[in-house]
């Protein structure tokens, strides 16, 4: 069996996208002694250059190695990374590794990464839009964005209607957020789906608070109520609201993720390919949520090639619930670089059917769209919030 003989890392962009923290991708390359290549991707998040450095040093364990050999490949690295555990940039870098070593295990075999994993439930997959509301201030730009989407064919849009709050929100806040949503929720009807991001930006007076107002417009889910490590918070945000939760996408470890599910904490579990270490651990955290009967609905909100990888995952799995999409609202070079292979039609993005992970790199691009350094920082703005929108 050939080794992997070759490990490199492009640190891709071009415009500022409506997400900020979607302008840049980490593309991650895989090959092969006999010439096979393998497609990884991992976050930027305000840290590119240590994520490319760190892709590099993973790379190293993964330099000569069998790229069938996925758990022995993670172990490896488990036992010369002391930090793993507790380690955004490391596990980040080990999952861009894991999802080319299935990218090159699915071309060896022929076949697409879900017929290795369980085989099909589905061909197509449900998708939210997320990305959708840049620069969106009144309730009036929010509904109007929101009926350009759902012309589009879109049956569930998320979005974040709480401006510039963090820890608490004022009542004139909460009610311009209330106003939002109520919007949207029109635009929609009853038959569509909202999901409200939260970003784990409040404490849980504020978040209960928030429920209290919000709950009339039923929302599929409330997505990260609570400051994420606040696990007390978050019990009592159980105790005190009756919506459900969704969370998961900063969990980088299944035993994060169990604690979460043992002690009834969450509804539907949202992990990220890019964090959780790939495929490989992936898997191991939905057949975790499945025996507590949580449904998944992964967060992604990066690239192309992690949204094949994760499209891939959904195609297999039983216990899905709905995906986020930012498809439509990528950068157009994002489609452009994989070929438009993962279109949205009418609201269900298509499962890749081609081998590994179901979508080629247009190597020509690469040269092209290189840059240096992190995404573009706004003092006034987080990175992490949908551009334009952190006012009242």
């Amino acid at each position: 069996m050939a080794k992997i003989s070759n490990v490199e890392v492009f640190l891709l962009g071009k415009e500022v996208a409506a997400a900020t923290w979607a302008s840049l991708m980490v593309l991650t390359k895989v090959t092969t002694s006999d010439g096979v290549v393998g497609w990884g991707e991992t976050v930027a998040a305000l840290r590119a250059d240590a994520m490319k450095a760190m892709v590099r040093k993973v790379g190293k364990v993964y330099v000569g190695k069998d790229p069938f050999d996925v758990e022995g490949n993670r172990r490896e690295w488990y036992k010369h990374d002391f930090n793993l555990s507790i380690s955004l940039e490391s596990t980040s870098a080990l999952s861009a590794l894991d999802i080319a070593s299935w990218d090159v295990i699915g071309k060896y075999l022929g076949a697409p990464v879900h017929s290795l994993i369980g085989g099909s439930t589905r061909d197509r997959v449900k998708v939210y839009a997320n990305g959708w509301y840049g620069n969106c201030v009144t309730p009036e730009e929010f509904a109007e964005k929101a009926k350009e989407v759902k012309a589009k064919g879109y049956k569930a849009l998320k979005f974040d209607p709480f401006g510039p709050h963090f820890d608490s929100i004022t009542e004139t806040g909460l009610r311009i957020a209330e106003e939002r949503v109520r919007v949207v929720r029109e635009v929609m009807g009853e038959e569509g789906e909202i999901l409200i991001e939260h970003h784990g930006r409040f404490n849980y007076q504020a978040a209960i608070k928030i429920a209290k107002a919000l709950e009339k417009y039923n929302p599929l889910f409330m997505e990260e109520p609570v400051h994420p490590e606040d696990l007390e918070a978050l019990r009592k945000y159980r105790r005190r609201t009756k919506l459900k939760v969704a969370l998961g996408e900063r969990i980088i470890t299944k035993q994060a993720a169990l604690q979460f599910l043992k002690e009834g904490l969450v509804d539907f579990l949202q992990i990220d390919l890019y964090r959780i270490g790939g495929i490989t651990e992936a898997r191991k955290v939905t057949a975790m949520a499945e025996a507590f009967g949580v449904e998944m609905a992964y967060h992604n909100a990066q690239g192309p090639i992690l949204n094949a990888a994760t499209l891939q995952l959904d195609a297999a799995i039983p216990n899905f619930l709905i995906q986020e999409s930012f498809y439509d609202f990528f950068p157009e070079w994002k489609k452009e670089i994989i070929g438009h292979g993962t279109p949205v039609e009418d609201g269900h993005a298509l499962v890749p059917k081609g081998p590994g992970i179901g979508v080629e790199v247009k190597e020509e691009m690469i040269e092209g769209l290189l840059v240096k350094g992190e995404e573009y920082f706004n003092p006034s703005e987080p990175v992490w919030v949908v551009k334009g929108t952190w006012r009242d």
